[in-house]
C-alpha cells in the first residue's frame, strides 16, 4: 500500500471521495471496503490500475509520462515541461485525480501510483534515471572512477559524493554538449538514435572494446550502459540532454476532429426497425438448420469455408451475415458441440431464447456480440479467419469493438462520420492504451458488423447502438454464459423494444398463391411462413409463394391440413384458390403408405400401385408386386420415400402398428421459474435449469457518494487493540487450535472460509474484523457484513 495514497485519501471531502469511488467502481466491488486503508490497498492493486488505465484519454496518459520523467513534478513544472498553459493541464490532472492514478501531496508535488510507473518502463521512449545504472552492483569502484577521469571530474572522494558529481555532468545540457565537442566523428547520430528512438538498442558489442569508436567513447563516459554484449541503455538524463532545451513532450488536451456529415434521424431510425428483427429472424433460421444438420468442425478447430457457405445458401443469408450470427449465437451459448451429433447443434438454451419474446431475444444476441472476442468480417492478409477459430488477440479485439462503438457515441445526435480515417484517430485518442494497428485494421469489420446488427445505419449509430455504446463497463468475458447486467439493461430494454415495434405479425395472401409481409417480418411469422412457402425475396418488403412441395414438406413435418389453415389465418385472410390447393395436397397426402420390412408400399388404389411398380425410373428400388395393393421395395424405407416424392407421388410413413408415423416435435414451454432481484432494482426470472445452476450475478456496488460519507465517518475510529490469535484463542473455545488458526487468516488476511454455528447455520465468509466478542465478517450468502458470535462459532473450513 502507497503511503501517499493513503495520506492523500485521509485530506479528501466527502464530495471529491465520491468521484474517485463513482471512477472506480473495482475499489469498492464486494467486499468493499470499511476504511481508508483497505481502500487505498485496493486503488494501488495493480491490475486495476492498468484497467483504469485503459479508460482514460490520451492527455491523462501523457501527463501521467511526464511525471515519471521530471524529478518532483508540480503542475508549473509539467507546464514548462509541455509549453503549455497552466490552465490547459488542470482539468486532466483532476481526471487523473479521480482516478486516483496520481494525486498531489501539501507541497504540490505530483506523486503517480506505484503500478503506472512499474508498468511504464519507458515513458516517452525513455530510459531508468541515471542512479538505476551508478547504483547498479554491475558499477565497480574502479569503474566510477574511471569514468569520474573521463568527465574530468575529480577521481578522489567517497562514492556517494562521486555519484553527485557523475550525475551533475551528464544532466547538465551545456557540459553534455561540451563533451559531445571532443568525442569520435559519428558519435552525435550514434547518440541520437538512442535518444529519440531508444533507450534500448542492439550494437556490436566488440566495438565498445575497440579504442576511438563512439561505442567505447560512449561507454566511458557513462552516456550508455550495457546489460549484457549485444544490447546498450542509455538514462533518461542523458537522452534528454541530447534532446535540448527545445524538446518538449507531445501534449493534445483536445480529441482529432471526426469528419461528419448530417443524416435523418427518422431513417437512421428506420433502418434500425428493419435491420433488428432481421438478425433474430435469422438466427433462429440458422439454428433450426444446424438442428437438422449438425455443423461439423474442421480438425484444426472452427468451422469450413464450405459449411459456411453451405449454410448461408439453405438459410438465405449471405456469408457475412452467417459468419457472424454463427460466432454470436455460440458466445450466446445457444449453439454448442454435441459429441453423439459429432457437429454443432442448438441448446437447451435455445428452446427457452426461441419462447421468449423478440426484444430479449435481441438483447442476447447483442450481449453476445459485445463480450464476442473475435471479429467475424475482418480480413487478415485479404482473408477471413476461420469461422469459431481462435484468434492470438482475444480480448483486445472486443475492446476495440467497445472503443469504436463508444466513439461514435461522442458525434452529436443526427451526424454520422464522414471519414473512417479520422474517426479512428477520434478513436485512439480516447483509447490510446489500444494497439493502434490493430485498430485500424479491425475498424472496418466493427463498423460492418454494426450495420447487420442494426446498430449503425448510414454511419450513424442508432438507439440500439447508443444504449449499447453506455454498457462498455459491464460487457463481460466471452466465457460468461449471460450479462445480466447488459441482457436486463433498462435503457438497451427499452431501445430494443423500440427497434422491433416495426415488425409484421400479419402477411397478405395473394390469389397468386403468394403472402406478402411488408416489413420486417416476426420470427415467427417467418418460421410459419418458411415451413410452408418458399421464400422468393427479402427486404422492405418479403414475399413467399406456396407450391405443391412446399406444402407437402410441411405435411411430412407432422401437420395436417386444419392445422396450417388455422395457423396461416392467425396472420391473415387466406384466399380460396390457397385453401383448394393445401386441401387438395392434404387430400393426396398419404395416398401411398411406407411400412419398413426392406420395405413395403401399399395403396388402395390398385392401378395407382400398378403405375409406380411400371415407373421405368423406380426400378432402382427394386419393387415387386405382392398384391394388387401390396408392393415390396428392396431399398430401405427412408430411400424408398425420397425417390416416390422426387417423382410426384405423395407417401407417408406407417409404423409397425400400421398407424401412419409422422409426428411433429413439439417444444414445451419451460415452467416459471424464481424471480431474482438484479443490482439497480432490476428483476429477473430464471428457469428450473438456470435455478439448479444459478447465474454468477456480482453483488451491487453501494452508491458512491453514500459509501465515500461512510468512509470520512469511519476513518477515524479505532481497530480494536490486542493480538489476534489471543483474542480468538479465549472467546472461539468451540474451535480446535488448526481452525482458531485459519479464523485468525480470515482476520488478519481477509482469507475465504466456511464457518458452521452452534445452531446449525452455515456461511462463507472473508475480510473480517473482531469487534469484542464478535467476529464482523463479510458473508457472502447475505451480501453484507454481519456479527457472528466467536463463542458460537463451531466449525471452520478452508473454501476455495
Amino acid at each position: 500500500m502507497d503511503d501517499h495514497l493513503l495520506g492523500w485519501l485521509r485530506t479528501l471531502d466527502e464530495e471529491r471521495l465520491g468521484r474517485v469511488l463513482a471512477n472506480r467502481p473495482d475499489a469498492i466491488a464486494a467486499p468493499w471496503p470499511r476504511r481508508l486503508d483497505p481502500l487505498a490497498k485496493r486503488l494501488g492493486n495493480g491490475f486495476a490500475v492498468i484497467e483504469a488505465l485503459r479508460s482514460l484519454p490520451l492527455p491523462c496518459l501523457e501527463l501521467a509520462q511526464a511525471c515519471l520523467v521530471i524529478p518532483a513534478p508540480t503542475a508549473g513544472k509539467l507546464a514548462t515541461f509541455l509549453s503549455t498553459d497552466p490552465g490547459e493541464l488542470g482539468p486532466w490532472l483532476d481526471h487523473l485525480y479521480d482516478h486516483a492514478l496520481a494525486w498531489p501531496d501539501p507541497d504540490g508535488v505530483i506523486h503517480v501510483a506505484e503500478a503506472v510507473s512499474r508498468w511504464w518502463a519507458a515513458p516517452l521512449g525513455l530510459g531508468e534515471p541515471l542512479d538505476h545504472y551508478l547504483n547498479s552492483w554491475t558499477i565497480s569502484n574502479d569503474t566510477l572512477r574511471a569514468m569520474s577521469r573521463h568527465l574530468g571530474l575529480p577521481p578522489h572522494g567517497n562514492k556517494r559524493r562521486t555519484l553527485l558529481r557523475v550525475a551533475e555532468v551528464l544532466g547538465d545540457v551545456g557540459r553534455m554538449e561540451a563533451l559531445l565537442r571532443n568525442a569520435p566523428e559519428g558519435t552525435r547520430e550514434f547518440l541520437d538514435a538512442f535518444a529519440w528512438d531508444g533507450p534500448v538498442r542492439d550494437v556490436d558489442g566488440d566495438r565498445f572494446v575497440m579504442p576511438a569508436t563512439p561505442e567505447k567513447w560512449a561507454g566511458d563516459h557513462g552516456l550508455l550502459y550495457r546489460p549484457n554484449w549485444h544490447t546498450a541503455e542509455m538514462p533518461r538524463e542523458v537522452a534528454l540532454c541530447l534532446r535540448g532545451p527545445g524538446y518538449h513532450p507531445p501534449f493534445s488536451p483536445r480529441p482529432p476532429e471526426v469528419a461528419t456529415i448530417p443524416v435523418d434521424p427518422e431513417e437512421v431510425d428506420h433502418l434500425m426497425t428493419l435491420a433488428a428483427p432481421h438478425v433474430v429472424e435469422r438466427c433462429a433460421a440458422l439454428l433450426d438448420n444446424t438442428s437438422k444438420t449438425p455443423l461439423p468442425l474442421l480438425k484444426t478447430g472452427g468451422v469450413g469455408v464450405r459449411e459456411v457457405r453451405r449454410v448461408a445458401k439453405e438459410t438465405g443469408c449471405d456469408e457475412d451475415e452467417t459468419r457472424l450470427l454463427l460466432e454470436i449465437c455460440a458466445v450466446a451459448r445457444l449453439l454448442s458441440w454435441d459429441e453423439p451429433s459429432g457437429g454443432m447443434v442448438p441448446t437447451d438454451r435455445f428452446d427457452r431464447w426461441r419462447l421468449d419474446e423478440g426484444a430479449a431475444r435481441l438483447r442476447v444476441l447483442l450481449s453476445a456480440w459485445w463480450r464476442m472476442e473475435r471479429s467475424s468480417l475482418r480480413r487478415v492478409d485479404g482473408k477471413f479467419g476461420t469461422v469459431l477459430g481462435d484468434d492470438q488477440s482475444g480480448s483486445s479485439i472486443a475492446r476495440v469493438r467497445r472503443a469504436v462503438l463508444t466513439g461514435l457515441a461522442h458525434l452529436p445526435s443526427g451526424h454520422a462520420f464522414a471519414d473512417r480515417g479520422s474517426l479512428v484517430r477520434n478513436v485512439h485518442w480516447h483509447a490510446p492504451l489500444l494497439d493502434q494497428a490493430l485498430l485500424a485494421e479491425t475498424a472496418a469489420a466493427v463498423l460492418d458488423e454494426a450495420r447487420l446488427l442494426g446498430l449503425l445505419a448510414n454511419d450513424a449509430l442508432t438507439d440500439l447502438g447508443r444504449a449499447l455504446s453506455g454498457l462498455a463497463a459491464h460487457a463481460g468475458d466471452e466465457a460468461d454464459d449471460a450479462v445480466p447486467l447488459v441482457e436486463h439493461d433498462p435503457v438497451l430494454a427499452e431501445a430494443s423494444t423500440r427497434a422491433l415495434a416495426s415488425v409484421r405479425r400479419s402477411a397478405l395472401f395473394g390469389p397468386d398463391l403468394t403472402a406478402v409481409v411488408t416489413g420486417p417480418p416476426a420470427a415467427e411469422l417467418a418460421a410459419l411462413l418458411d415451413r410452408v412457402a418458399e421464400r422468393e425475396s427479402r427486404g422492405a418488403a418479403s414475399v413467399w409463394r406456396f407450391t405443391t412441395e412446399s406444402v407437402r414438406r410441411a405435411l411430412d413435418e407432422g401437420y395436417d391440413a386444419d392445422e396450417l389453415l388455422e395457423e396461416l389465418s392467425g396472420v391473415g385472410a387466406i384466399p380460396q384458390p390457397l385453401e383448394y390447393m393445401v386441401r387438395d395436397v392434404a387430400r393426396r397426402h398419404g395416398e401411398v403408405t411406407v411400412t419398413t420390412v426392406g420395405c413395403i408400399v401399399q395403396a388402395s388404389d390398385p392401378a395407382l400401385l400398378a403405375e409406380i411398380a411400371g415407373h421405368r425410373r423406380l426400378t432402382r428400388l427394386g419393387l415387386r408386386l405382392l398384391a394388387p395393393t401390396v408392393l415390396v421395395s428392396s431399398a430401405p424405407a427412408e430411400r424408398t420415400l425420397a425417390a416416390l416424392r422426387e417423382h410426384g407421388y405423395s407417401p407417408v410413413p406407417i409404423a409397425d402398428t400400421g398407424e401412419i408415423a409422422i409426428r411433429r416435435t413439439r417444444i414445451e414451454e419451460p415452467q416459471s421459474g424464481k424471480l431474482i432481484l438484479l443490482p439497480g432494482g432490476q428483476v429477473a426470472e430464471l428457469s428450473d435449469q438456470e435455478t439448479e445452476q444459478p447465474l454468477h450475478i456480482p453483488e451491487p456496488v453501494p452508491d458512491p457518494a453514500e459509501h465515500a460519507r461512510r468512509l470520512i465517518t469511519a476513518k477515524e475510529s479505532s481497530v480494536p487493540t490486542g493480538r489476534t490469535w489471543a483474542i480468538i484463542g479465549r472467546m472461539a473455545t468451540r474451535l480446535p487450535t488448526g481452525q482458531q488458526s485459519l479464523l485468525g487468516f480470515v482476520v488478519d488476511r481477509g482469507v475465504r472460509a466456511g464457518i458452521t454455528l452452534t445452531d446449525g447455520l452455515t456461511a462463507t465468509i472473508s475480510h473480517g474484523e473482531l469487534r469484542g466478542a464478535a467476529l464482523d465478517a463479510w458473508c457472502e450468502e447475505a451480501g453484507d457484513y454481519l456479527e457472528f458470535p466467536l463463542a458460537e462459532i463451531v466449525e471452520v473450513r478452508a473454501t476455495y
